[in-house]
């Protein structure tokens, strides 16, 4: 890294001015003397210039090379590429604090070095320069709040997709953490029913040992599309985990679930097995347990008596609903 005086003559000075966006409109007569006060800096390639927790002094316009914009590290993905006559480091001054984020050579680079004390003289001797700076700013601001923007997208995204079962798209058990204890106390408060189903896959591990992985995930997927497709828009279907699924059901009664279930035990049995598909080579049975809020109330108590009654379906021999 180097750092030399400026001293450039008029006509080169001249030309330079032209492929700047601080510089654009500008005459040169305006600021001529200032551009004497000037500093040049050279960075080898990868060469830090700006980072967070880094004072900054000076904006800086690419003479020749380039200049990479990272945020979070320096090893963090680009996310900006600064070219000749693009400037950095002027939101620092402006803001009167550290840089936001990294900038480094992308290779050679050789830069004018703009002192802040400079750059203030500039905007009370040119106006074009200080409307130029004003758009420069606003450019910033911009990016930086669609960079925000595409970030709280990102975000949500992952909250979803954190929430969301990969395999079968229904919520997973972060998601019935959030919204099954909702659903019950507005039910508890409203004084209404309000009944969980609990379902179990029968002899899931003996299918995965018999038709592989692959059938097994095909198995599941089609047991949460005929749940999707039997319970009202209403209902929280999640799966719970592994080859279990869940089903708060607002405002019906244990007996009006009990029916429900029953239902659909019956089509999972008569609609999963497909001549269209030879990964699900026999028919899919599942176990059910109902249980309703009575004295429960709490999500935790009502899971314990529907997965007990669970498995008083699977000590009846399977393929069957209990509550």
């Amino acid at each position: 890294m180097s750092v030399q005086p400026a001293h450039l003559n008029s006509d080169y000075k001249k030309s330079l001015l032209a492929g700047m966006e601080l510089f654009q409109g500008v005459c040169p007569d305006d600021v001529q003397n200032l551009l004497q006060r000037c500093d040049r800096r050279d960075l080898e390639v990868g060469e830090l210039l700006l980072s967070p927790g880094e004072s900054n002094q000076n904006v800086y316009i690419v003479l020749s090379g380039e200049l990479n914009v990272h945020v979070e590290s320096i090893d963090s993905p680009v996310l900006a590429k600064l070219e000749v006559g693009a400037c950095t480091g002027e939101m620092s001054i402006i803001e009167d604090r550290d840089p936001s984020a990294f900038v480094a050579a992308a290779q050679a680079t050789h830069l004018l070095v703009i002192h802040k004390d400079v750059l203030w003289d500039m905007v009370n001797a040119s106006h074009e320069f200080s409307k130029n700076l004003l758009v420069v700013l606003s450019e910033r601001v911009r990016s930086h709040n669609h960079f925000i923007a595409a970030s709280i997208g990102d975000w949500r995204k992952f909250e979803k997709h954190a929430k969301t079962d990969a395999l079968t798209g229904l919520g997973n058990r972060h998601a019935m953490e959030e919204t099954f204890p909702r659903e019950l106390s507005r039910c508890l408060k409203n004084d209404t029913p309000v009944s969980l189903i609990m379902i179990d896959v029968d002899r899931f591990k003996n299918f995965n040992d018999s038709f592989g992985h692959v059938a097994g995930d095909r198995a599941l997927s089609a047991v949460a599309h005929i749940l999707r497709k039997q319970f009202r828009p209403r209902d929280l279907i999640v799966r719970y985990g592994g080859d279990e699924f869940a089903v708060l059901l607002p405002g019906v009664s244990v007996d009006e679930a009990l029916a429900i279930a029953e239902r659909v035990r019956s089509t999972v049995s008569g609609t999963t097995e497909s001549s269209d598909d030879s990964l699900i080579r026999i028919p899919i049975k599942i176990s059910m347990g109902v249980a309703d809020t009575g004295t429960q109330s709490s999500l935790e108590s009502l899971l314990k008596a529907a997965d007990a009654a669970l498995y008083r379906a699977k000590d009846a021999g399977r393929d069957n609903v209990s509550s």
